[in-house]
């Protein structure tokens, strides 16, 4: 009787190959081989090598391991239908949960609430940014969504704020990814991946994975095909396919390495400053000292959550959309209207319960219109993206600049050197000659060399440049909104006084 055990599992992911390690046993003869059943090469030397050893039949031991193929090929498929029935399964809310979640999402000022109450859940500061990152997050169960990108210096910060906010996400919704391999994104199941958050905590740990996601981004599918040996060792040929679409999230040091994903995405710069950092502390040390609630931040968290599960994918029409334009100074307009339109629908999207949904005459479809109101939020979460995609500078260096330029200013300063600024502002000297190189080819500080003792120094050739860019962007947005709303209550006023009109008319 030939008995064969399975020594420390099967893998469930990759379905073309099937790595296994087995003991086989004949009464008190044992061997143990370390194989994969789809490699009809493997397979024949284990059969040999079986029957010469424990002296019983090629066919025996042949049969055998074909009858443990197909029993291994039936249990992992089972475990991956339980494990992605399991990983879909979404929490059933009580009638309770239920109408909180209504509530909260019917009241006014629903932005306000939800970045005050954001951070009552836990996160700390970024005030603007964790608001811009939940409402992208929310747009996974768009049919076109939203994705991000956070930029910042090694320990600022970035992974936490993403955390934390990917926190506020029902689990069902999301998968958070330390590391992947190059293949990792097509053995996913086909609509697995379908209006899910993917959270990566490191893009610069995920280089070889940046092309199946920008083809997840744009064209909302993957597929790839791989050959697949059967137990007769027959080659045949199967095709992975992954649907989205998805929103995806990752962070960064290095802004200028993803410049292909970083089109894709809004991007968005951790603060840095000493405010932030004092927020940060105190946050850390009220937290030793056991003085943070914690069980009131998980109940803002679970409403939040709840939040997001009523949320249903409903279409969203902006009928102010051809009167709306960005700045011109912004760079790659097309994309970055695409963007600016798109948060907007974003916005309007977590409001669905708080408009009338209207249907199309033609189509039958529903859908819910923008507001002007709507327009206003995306605009005061968006002039600090568009500034950054105005800049021509990195967002590491444009803070570097601005540090400089305030440090010149309170020091009364014309004229610096590079050790100055070493001292001055604690920064390696290899990072301040980056940056004076990227400012100096841009025109922005020029570089002096003094005769007496053959040292450079730099000044600074434009002071307002970064204030001028943003009061240009500012301006642009403000007024355009102002002028629709201008529009919308003259036609109000018109509106209304017709009716009046209407209704005091004598009757014949």
């Amino acid at each position: 009787m030939i008995q064969i055990a399975i020594l420390g599992g099967i893998r469930l992911e990759g379905l073309d190959r099937m790595r296994v390690t087995l003991k086989i046993e004949v009464e008190h003869l044992a061997l143990r081989h370390n194989l994969d059943l789809y490699n009809d090469n493997q397979t024949d030397k284990l059969i040999r090598k079986v029957a010469e050893k424990l002296e019983i039949g090629t066919s025996v031991i042949g049969a055998a391991l074909m009858e443990l193929t197909n029993l291994l090929e039936q249990y992992r498929l089972e475990q991956l239908e339980l494990q992605t029935k399991e990983e879909d399964q979404k929490k059933i809310l009580t009638t309770e949960e239920t109408k909180a979640a209504q509530q909260y999402l019917k009241a006014p000022n629903l932005m306000e609430r939800t970045r005050e109450d954001i951070g009552k859940a836990g996160v700390i500061g970024e005030e603007d940014n964790r608001l811009l990152m939940y409402l992208i997050f929310t747009s996974r169960k768009r049919e076109h969504p939203l994705h991000i990108v956070s930029l910042g210096s090694s320990g600022i910060g970035k992974t936490h704020l993403q955390e934390k906010v990917g926190g506020l996400i029902p689990n069902e919704d999301k998968f958070e990814i330390t590391s992947l391999s190059e293949n990792a994104f097509y053995y996913f199941g086909q609509r697995q991946l379908q209006n899910k958050l993917i959270l990566i905590e490191d893009l610069d740990g995920a280089e070889n994975v940046l092309y199946p996601l920008r083809e997840l981004q744009s064209k909302k599918k993957i597929s790839k095909t791989v050959v697949h040996k059967n137990t007769k060792g027959e080659t045949r040929t199967i095709t992975l396919n992954v649907e989205g679409p998805v929103s995806v999230a990752g962070c960064t040091t290095k802004e200028s390495l993803y410049e292909d994903n970083a089109n894709r995405s809004f991007l968005i710069h951790i603060d840095e400053s000493k405010e932030q950092d004092e927020k940060i502390m105190h946050y850390q040390r009220k937290l030793s000292a056991g003085k943070i609630d914690l069980a009131a931040e998980a109940e803002a968290a679970s409403l939040i959550q709840n939040c997001q599960r009523i949320l249903q994918p409903i279409q969203v029409r902006n009928p102010y959309a051809e009167q709306l334009q960005i700045p011109s100074e912004v760079f790659k307009p097309r994309r970055s209207n695409a963007h600016y339109l798109a948060f907007i629908e974003a916005v309007t999207f977590y409001h669905q319960y708080q408009r009338e949904s209207e249907t199309d005459s033609q189509t039958g479809e529903m859908y819910i219109e923008t507001s002007l109101e709507d327009i206003q939020e995306a605009n005061k979460l968006l002039k600090e993206v568009l500034l950054r995609k105005s800049d021509e500078l990195t967002g590491a260096c444009r803070s570097y600049f601005e540090h400089l330029k305030n440090w010149l200013q309170v020091e009364q300063k014309v004229v610096f050197t590079n050790r100055d600024i070493m001292q001055a502002l604690r920064v390696k000297e290899t990072t301040i000659r980056r940056h004076h190189k990227e400012l100096t080819n841009i025109g922005l500080i020029y570089r002096d060399k003094d005769k007496s003792d053959k040292s450079y120094y730099y000044h600074i050739g434009n002071y307002t440049d970064y204030k001028t860019l943003k009061e240009n962007i500012t301006t642009v947005l403000d007024k355009k909104l102002e002028t629709l709303q201008t529009a919308s209550t003259r036609h109000r006023t018109a509106t209304s006084k017709m009716a009046e009109s209407t209704r005091r008319k004598p009757k014949s």
